[in-house]
This record gives structure tokens, sequence and C-alpha cells, in this order.
């Protein structure tokens, strides 16, 4: 048996863990073993599940496909991806997640596969498929334009619960989004001029996408999803939440959230420097909205954290702040960064595991994941800590080529293995073969 020797585990602790096969056998002290795997008590952790990507198949691969999504992630550390329907055509049906699953095989890492609502889906052939969770669902519209209205949200719920099926919903009220802000048309049906005043009244700085889907419209949108969650007794998580208030909001009704690394470490006053490429939904908020909801996650309120990975093209980003699309990459950045700010705030490393590993696994209900026990998968990546990088996009993996946090501090995976084998070594800068597996269909 292979035996990975004196790593530092997240609560300090050196300890030799034992690996038979895909699994692990043993954690201890002085561990019998044939093949030494020697850590030099460098940090080892349980693989990273990030249950919010985006990996853009079917139907938008110029900007990310399995394989080199799933890459990207294990570059991370993360060795469970979680992918959201607002794909081309959209998870709304069985035959749409079975068209989706076979893009999966090319995938590095093992993964769920979530279901999405629209007017058109097919509620009885989706709960058929093995479904990770329902969601995100969007309650106002975003990349894929999914937004439903409330009916069909409570409903869709009502069937989730009905199923045993957890739902993820993106909770923004675009009832409260502000048009004020919008810019107007300056021509009426018959082309003649409308408003000779629009174009002065109208913004198209970066902030004015801040202030067009204000913290209000979130903080609403939470409110709502925790009455409809009590009525039908369903298990919901809130993805992405952006404000405190909202993390907050979920906390008291007894639901579960995440916040992405771009809510936690980026904010409005990062605008002057990102411009449209700091375009996403929910969109950054103020300084010290963000300083809140990372306190948020230092005392334990926040559950998980979760990239919302979206990538797009450089091309498609460098539009105005109305015209480009929504969304930023980050699954390969998450862990590294998280690590790097235990260095210089309060977030301890037996946090970082908790809200990138344990905590989805039990949350979720993903057998076998998210801890270094026996018995668990061999999901596993070795950090060392002494070595910060500076964030450089040239150096990472996903196909959309750039990141928001280019020059942020980051400590990245000296190597990740799923499931007992190497998939990504970062001295030999090389990756494993494609054998991710669908979490939903392993046995318990």
């Amino acid at each position: 048996m292979r035996v990975i020797r004196d790593a530092t585990l997240a609560d300090g602790r050196v300890r030799d863990v034992r690996l038979d096969g895909e699994t692990i056998d043993a954690v201890g002290v002085d561990l019998d073993g044939t093949v030494p795997i020697d850590a030099d008590e460098r940090l080892l952790l349980p693989g990273a599940i990030d249950a919010h990507v985006h990996f853009r198949q079917p139907g938008a691969s110029h900007k990310e496909t399995w394989a080199t999504g799933s890459r990207s992630a294990a570059a991370g550390g993360v060795t469970t991806v979680v992918d959201q329907p607002n794909t081309d055509p959209p998870t709304t049906t069985g035959e749409a997640y079975d068209g989706k699953a076979a893009f999966a095989d090319d995938s590095l890492v093992d993964y769920g596969l979530n279901g999405g609502v629209t007017e058109s889906w097919n509620p009885d052939s989706l709960f058929e498929r093995p479904l990770f969770a329902l969601g995100e669902v969007f309650l106002a519209d975003s990349t894929g334009e999914m937004g439903i209205d409330a009916d069909l949200f409570a409903d869709a719920v009502e069937r989730a619960a009905t199923a045993g099926v957890p739902v993820t919903v993106h909770a923004e009220d675009a009832t409260l989004f502000d048009e004020s802000v919008l810019p107007r048309s300056t021509e009426n049906a018959s082309g003649e001029d409308d408003d000779p005043r629009a174009d002065a009244t109208a913004r198209d700085d970066p902030d004015a996408w801040s202030a067009y889907r204000r913290a209000e419209a979130e903080i609403v949108a939470a409110e709502r999803t925790a009455e409809v969650a009590g009525e039908a007794d369903a298990q919901v998580h809130l993805a992405h939440t952006s404000t405190p208030e909202a993390v907050d909001v979920a906390a008291e009704a007894g639901l579960t959230c995440e916040a992405t690394p771009h809510h936690l470490l980026l904010s409005r006053d990062d605008y002057d420097e990102l411009g449209t490429f700091g375009r996403m939904n929910p969109p950054l908020r103020s300084e010290n909205r963000r300083a809140e909801l990372f306190e948020r996650l230092v005392d334990g309120t926040l559950d998980i954290v979760a990239t919302d990975h979206a990538p797009h093209t450089r091309a498609e980003k460098d539009a105005d702040i109305w015209n480009a699309p929504s969304g930023v990459p980050g699954v390969e950045t998450m862990v590294p960064l998280l690590l790097a700010a235990t260095r210089r705030t309060d977030l301890t490393v037996e946090r970082v595991r908790d809200v990138t590993a344990r905590n989805p696994a039990e949350l979720f209900g993903v057998a076998g994941k998210g801890r270094i026990a026996p018995g668990y998968d061999a999901d596993l990546a070795l950090y060392d800590t002494t070595d910060v990088t500076e964030i450089d996009a040239d150096a990472l993996h996903s196909k959309c080529t750039w990141t928001p946090f280019a020059g942020f501090e980051g400590v990245f995976p000296v190597w990740t293995m799923r499931r007992g084998e190497r998939v990504w070594d970062a001295p030999e800068e090389a990756f494993g073969e494609p054998g991710g597996t669908n979490v939903r269909r392993r046995s318990p």
C-alpha cells in the first residue's frame, strides 16, 4: 500500500495517510506501507468540492469544456465539481441531462450535474436522473435567460421536496432592480427621437451594474426563498450570496448558503481596475458589505465557499457594461486564494478545509468525500504553504485565459489526487487521464 508520510493536516497534526486503491485505509503515526510518498510536513487537505461551476458544455465550448474546466479544477486542488443547468440546451429535461452527461465523460475530476427550471421543463424525466440538486433556480435572468416567476418557483421547490432533491437558488428579485440607471433608447417605434435627454442620464461606468442589480434585490429574494422553503419543507441552499444580510437570512431560516471568492475578496472599489471583467450576477457590493461577508466566513455563519466559475472569452468581456456577459472564472484559484488569506486575516486553515470540502460533502450528502479519514475517497491535495505565488492568468488552465485575481497571492497545490490517482503534478506540469465519475451514481 502507498503511504503519504509526515503530512500536516488542517488542525496542525502531522500524520501518515495510508491509501488502499481509491480510498484512505488509515490515518496515524508510523504506518506500514510499501510505497512511500513524502509530504515533508507540507499541508494535506481533502480535495475541494466546488458546488457551483459552469463548464459551458453543451453550447459554448469556445468559453470552456469539461476537459479544460476539470483540468483547471485539478490544478487548484478541486476534485469534485457541480455543473449548473444554464447551458444550451438547458438541463431541464431528462434528454438534456443525458446529453450533458456524455460531455462530462471528459472530466478529470468527479462531478455532479444539476437540473434546471424553465416554463418548458420536464420535471418527471428530470427527476428520473441522478440529479445532484435542482438549480441553480434563477429568480432573475442571468447567463442563459432562465429566470422564472414566483408561482413556478414555488411549484419547483415543492416537486423537489417530494423527490428528496435539494434546491439551490439564485436569489435576486428583478422587480427591485434600479432601472433608473439603465440606458434608454433615443428612438421610439416610429424612428423619431423619443427622449433627447436619455444619453445624458444613462450611466455607462462599470459600477452601474452594481447600482442596477442592487443589494436589496438579493436580500428580499432571500427572504422570499426562505418562506417558500418553509412552506414546502424543502432543503434549500442559496447560491453565491453577495451580501451579509442574505447570509443572515439563510442562517435564521435554517437554509444553507455559499459565497464566492470574488464576493469575499473583491468589491465595487475594484471596478476601476477590472472594468467590465468585474461584471457578474449578483454583482460586486460595497467594500463594507464585502468585509462583513468575509466576517461571516471567518465566524462560521457562512456554510461553504463555491466559485460560480463562469468563464467568458476576453473578446466577449471587452464590451460596455450593458453588453458584456456576466461571470468570472474561479475554480482554479478558490483554494489558493483562501490559503493565502490565512496568512493575513483571521481565517484559519481548518475553516478553509470545512468550507471547501467537509461542509459541501455533508450539506449535499456526497458519500465518501470531504474528509481525510479511513473509508473516505483518497481525494487529496498537498500544499507548500511557504510557496506563496502571485496569480498569473497565463499560468492558469481555464480556456478563457484571464482571471479577476491577477496579482493576488495564492498557494497552489504541489499535487492533486482524485480517488488515489494523481491528476495534477505541479513540478512536472502534468495532468492525469479523464476518469471522473458522477457522484450521484455511486453507492453510499
